[in-house]
Order: C-alpha cells, then structure tokens, then sequence
C-alpha cells in the first residue's frame, strides 16, 4: 500500500473537511463540528493526545520476550489484534460525501475482516446510516458492533432488534451522542440516560451490550452494575463536550474500578501501535481507532482500512518486543513511565 498516495486521495475527497493533517491532532480543524473537529476550542480532542503523550514507553531488551502475541478473544470472537475501527457516520456532512454511508460502513467492516479484527458501525439523523452499518456485518457474518444514539428507549430497542437479525456478536450505544450537535441540527431528539433506563436497555437483548462514552469510575460502575458486557472510555473524539480529559487520564481509574468485571475498550487519539500499548497497559483490554480509518477508507477502500490497521500492528509488535510484552492478554503498568 502506497501510505502516501492514499493519504493524498483522502485529502482531496475529503476536502473542506478533513485537511489530512500530517499529524491529526485536531489543531487544524478545532470547532469544526459538523466536521472532523473537536467542539467548541477543540480542547477535548487535543488532550486525548497529549494524554498518551504524557505516557513514555520504558525500553528493554534483556528478557525472553522474543515473540510478540497479538491476539485475543473478544464477544466469542478470535481477533489478530486488540486494535478495532471504531464506529463513525455522517458521511455527507463529516467527511464531504464522495461516498455514500453504507459503501462508507462496508469499507469499514470488509476493511477489518481483512485485517483479522472487527469493525464497528454507528447511527445518525439519517436511518440508512444504522441500516447500512448493520448490512454490512450482516454480509460480513456478524463480524462487528452496530452503536446506537441514546434515543427514546423504543427506538434503541428496535435498532436492538436489527443488530441481533444481523447477527452482530454485541450491540453498543454512545451514551455521550446525548450532547451531538449534529443530531441536534437534523432535529433527532437524543439525550442522556438513567441508571433505571439503561438497564432497561440492557435488558432488552441476550447480546453483549457496550456502553460508549465512559469518563469516570463512578459511571463505569453504573454502566457495569446496569448489565453492561463493555464500556468504552471515550469522550467521543472531543465532538460533544469542550475541555474534558483525555481518554488515557481517565483510563486507570476507571479500570481500578471495574477490571475483571466488563471488558474495557478505549478510544481517542490512537495513532500508532505504540498509543495502543499504552492504552493496554493502562487497564484498556482494545482500543478503538477513528479518524484514520475514515482516512482509509476514502483514500484506498476496505484495503487502505486494512493496510492501516496492520501498519498499527506491526508497530504494536515492535513496541511490545522492544518492552518485554509477550502478549497483549498480559500488558504490565511497569512498561510505562509519566513525562
């Protein structure tokens, strides 16, 4: 895969909305929401960056550490990778419209199956976003998660019900959609949620469900005690509240908190293998990686998404070898050091 050439495509078809930054750190493109930005002063995505920067990665090479494995098993499924494309939609207002939502989804599923990992697929104003999203696991045999807004509880429950047809191996909602400005601006009501309501949700299907958009340890805890198989530590790429943390300041309490009892996924600002370590290490059992697939996508297809994804495991390979990590399953706190 020519990285250059893909990123080049991307560039132009996704022009005026996403400049393809050399580094995407959300500098460039602060406040545009909708858009590939952060809300408001784009603080909140620039700190899920300087979060894993303010991370350094201790280097050893006297250990028997001499292959790296990166494997796991996650909802029932054996993954290459702890490394999964995390739910993205609003194509036509996000990324510039050269594609159409449910080629964007397949892309995005096709990509991560070729990788041998998992895609997931999101929801928006528009219902041929989730609809599209759920064909395309469903072509792909189940192989991902569709994510759900926090919508009235009818409706979730009826997009419930389309995920387990398809027979995705979970079901997700991003409970922090509650604050989307572009959901607000297609006139779809979404709001937060009450301990009483989510477990009501999560009691509306035999499937893993997955509650995106976790930042503190008390709400891991409600998520957990709710029935939920998984949370994600998210601040939903910094698109929704100004001036939160980062998701890697937030992640270790978070995991004191609720470790052995849910699976712990982590997104924000994951650029490399390296950014994946240290989410592991930190207490994430996967990372979900965003904005770069889209980058992917529209500049090479489900193979610029696959392409991408392996980039970022062999770059894990790499640190996990240069660490002394053996396996992903098993990633020690020592392996870090704050700056």
């Amino acid at each position: 895969m020519d990285m250059a050439a893909m990123r080049k495509k991307a560039r132009e078809d996704m022009k005026g909305y996403c400049r393809v930054c050399p580094a995407c750190d959300g500098r460039a493109c602060a406040g545009e929401v909708p858009g590939m930005g952060g809300a408001g002063t784009g603080s909140a995505f620039m700190a899920n960056l300087e979060a894993l920067k303010n991370w350094r990665l201790n280097m050893r090479t006297i250990h028997g550490a001499r292959e790296a494995d990166t494997s796991l098993t996650l909802f029932g499924r054996n993954l290459s990778m702890p490394i999964l494309a995390a739910p993205m939609t609003g194509v036509s207002y996000n990324m510039g419209g050269k594609l159409a939502e449910d080629v964007y989804s397949e892309m995005i599923i096709a990509g991560a199956e070729a990788a041998g990992t998992m895609g997931m697929t999101g929801d928006g104003a528009d219902a041929a976003m989730y609809d599209g999203g759920v064909a395309a696991i469903a072509k792909h045999g189940g192989l991902g998660v569709p994510f759900i807004k926090p919508r009235a509880q009818s409706e979730i429950i009826a997009r419930i019900r389309q995920a387990e047809q398809a027979g995705a191996v979970a079901v997700g909602m991003d409970i922090d959609g509650a604050g989307l400005i572009t959901m607000a601006l297609k006139g779809q009501p979404v709001g937060p949620k009450t301990f009483v309501e989510l477990k009501e949700i999560v009691a509306a299907t035999s499937l893993p469900f997955i509650v995106k958009g976790v930042m503190t340890p008390d709400e891991a805890q409600l998520a957990v005690s709710a029935g939920a198989a998984a949370v994600v530590v998210s601040n939903h790429g910094g698109r929704v509240l100004d001036s939160t943390p980062g998701a890697a300041e937030v992640l270790p309490e978070i995991a004191e908190k609720i470790k052995g009892r849910a699976v712990i996924l982590a997104d924000g600002g994951v650029r490399s293998g390296s950014d994946v370590l240290k989410l592991l290490a930190l207490g994430a059992d996967a990372v979900l990686v965003g904005r770069p697939m889209a980058v992917g996508a529209f500049g090479a297809g489900a193979e610029g998404v696959a392409a991408l994804l392996n980039k970022m495991r062999s770059e894990l390979v790499s640190a996990m070898l240069l660490t002394g990590t053996a396996n992903v399953r098993e990633v020690s706190r020592d392996i870090l050091t704050a700056r």
